[in-house]
């Protein structure tokens, strides 16, 4: 049975020949993992499936299906994605393992430590549009001049739309790191973000628009965390500046 690829210690050398068979044997790993956990959530596609379907309304829940074979692609391509979702600690791992050894033991404490605060801010992007987006925005866009159309929802689309959105609240979600990490390397700073919140404001409002999102109505639900977010990483910012010893003059 094939070991894993060991993880070379911070500063330890190895051949160009040596990195690439670590190389292809993690991404082995990770095609492994991929695989598997899509199994795993084909075996449980029916759950899967229901949960996605949660935000619809009651006169909704079966989804349309344009020809023979779209159950089972639309299905297969479902549980593809939460393969994905499911093997990224995998991934992330062997990605880390594998560039790990030129980083020092200091720095990687608080890059593991960037990557839980993402992951957490991803959490809360996906809960924030399962629960509060999805409903709101499927229940305005279905009842939408219903005097003259019948909605008929295609399952291909309504899984993209789902996908889509929760794509684009994970990454709002992950604006205090933008921040922060621009504060850091000096191209922000609190006082500048404080002097310039409206302008923020505005280019938050521009950025949202760009987000993916199929209507005015769900962007302005995208927009509204994002505003609140914008404010809470002005006062990061604040609380980074004051554990640096010696701030750079930022930028902005």
């Amino acid at each position: 049975m094939r070991r894993l690829p060991r993880r070379l210690g911070y500063g330890e050398e190895a051949t160009l020949v040596e990195h690439l068979e670590e190389l292809r044997s993690r991404i082995f790993v990770i095609l492994g993992a991929l695989a598997l956990a899509t199994i795993v959530a084909f075996v449980f596609h029916n759950r899967l499936l229901d949960w996605l379907n949660g935000p619809l309304p009651s006169g909704h829940k079966k989804l349309a299906a344009l020809g023979v074979a779209e159950p089972f692609t639309v299905t297969l391509t479902v549980c593809v994605y939460a393969g994905l979702v499911l093997s990224l600690p995998v991934t992330l791992w062997q990605l880390w393992a594998f560039f790990a050894p030129a980083v020092a033991p200091n720095v990687e404490r608080k890059v593991l430590a960037l990557v839980a605060a993402a992951t957490g801010l991803g959490a809360c992007g996906v809960a924030f549009a399962y629960g509060i987006v999805l409903p709101r925005a499927v229940h305005w866009l279905t009842n939408f001049d219903s005097r003259h159309f019948v909605h008929l929802i295609q399952a291909k689309s309504y899984y993209s739309f789902v996908v889509t959105i929760m794509l684009g609240m994970t990454l709002v979600f992950e604006l205090p790191l933008v921040v922060l990490g621009l504060v850091t390397l000096g191209v922000l700073s609190s006082a500048g973000l404080r002097r310039n919140r409206r302008i923020g404001y505005f280019i938050v409002a521009v950025v949202a628009l760009g987000l993916p999102g199929p209507d005015l109505y769900t962007t302005l639900l995208e927009l509204l965390p994002m505003w609140a977010l914008f404010e809470g990483s002005i006062w990061l910012a604040v609380l980074v500046e004051r554990r640096q010893p010696a701030p750079r003059e930022a930028l902005l």
